[in-house]
């Protein structure tokens, strides 16, 4: 009989949830329970009692990111499954609300409401604006939709694959060209060794001075210090930042007053108990029948 510990500051929503599924021969283990052989929870509550776990099988983190369990030092005897598919929506629900908050002007409209002034300057358009979408995994995919939505260009920077049919032209291995024309720019990188500060002084520089970078993926792809110059010059026209090298972003870090920049604490996609709970009710489906889950990490790459 397959046994669960729920290591989350939401385990007693989980546990109602996952409950309320009844999941064939599941049983689900009050602490300490060490007898479990599957763990689902956040991923840093999970690598502080991994090795305490003789018996485990499968660990499913409840976030995208899994770098508390990526150490080469831990063990890795266990498949692991993160949180994908969930947050594509609500990251649209983020960067939408952002790229339409700059193109209707809504700030300025806001400032001229509070002054009493009438303000009839013309507003900018989504329409025929190109979006450049560094990495179209699940969350790009979605990303891709919405500006579609929006009648917007889209192009996909990916390692090699093809697959999402609202990306309207792909690039592999120029970034420079493929940031080269764009309005907006959007990383929903992964951390891996690979990514770290892939968007670097060089790049940011390619992009036209009227595009917007935004950074919902992992704050480890961008050179901040690259990025606050080209802020404070104008290289690029602004920035919504919701990641970061450092979390939380400490006080009198230089972003937190760059130009044209807005900032959020990773919130862009909070893990809600609903979502990420049916996400483990399918892959245990899977598990119980032998068959392949869903959103296996693989330990080298990182995602």
């Amino acid at each position: 009989m397959p046994k669960l510990r729920i290591l989350s500051k939401h385990e007693d929503e989980y546990r109602r949830l996952i409950e309320a599924a009844n999941l064939r021969d599941l049983k689900i283990l009050p602490a300490p329970g060490l007898e479990a052989d599957i763990l689902f929870g956040e991923p840093d509550h999970i690598r502080a009692v991994l090795a305490s776990f003789p018996a485990l099988a499968w660990v499913q983190a409840n976030w995208a990111g899994v770098e508390p369990l990526l150490d080469p030092a831990l063990r890795r005897d266990y498949i692991l499954t993160n949180a994908r598919g969930v947050f594509g929506p609500l990251m649209s629900e983020f960067v939408f609300g952002y790229l339409l908050l700059h193109e209707r002007k809504i700030l300025q409209r806001l400032a001229a409401q509070k002054e009493q002034r009438w303000d009839p300057t013309l507003t900018g358009t989504l329409r025929g604006k190109t979006i450049g979408l560094l990495g179209v995994g699940s969350i790009g995919v979605e990303l891709a939709r919405t500006a579609k939505f929006f009648g917007m260009r889209v192009h996909g920077f990916t390692r090699s694959s093809e697959t999402c049919p609202d990306v309207d032209e792909y690039f592999h291995a120029d970034l420079l060209a493929f940031v080269s024309g764009l309005d907006y720019f959007v990383s929903v990188l992964p951390n891996t060794i690979e990514t770290r500060h892939i968007i670097d002084a060089q790049v940011l520089n390619a992009l036209p001075k009227h595009a917007i970078f935004i950074n919902v993926g992992r704050g480890s792809a961008v050179d901040e210090s690259a990025l606050v110059r080209a802020l404070e010059t104008g290289a690029i026209a602004g920035s919504v930042l919701d990641v970061f090298e450092q979390e939380p972003l400490p006080a009198g870090h230089p972003l937190w007053s760059a130009p044209n920049t807005f900032i959020t604490s990773h919130t862009s996609a909070p893990s809600f108990p609903e979502d990420i709970a049916q996400l483990f009710i399918e892959n245990y489906r899977l598990y119980v029948d032998n068959k392949l889950l869903k959103y296996v990490v693989d330990f080298e790459r990182g995602y």
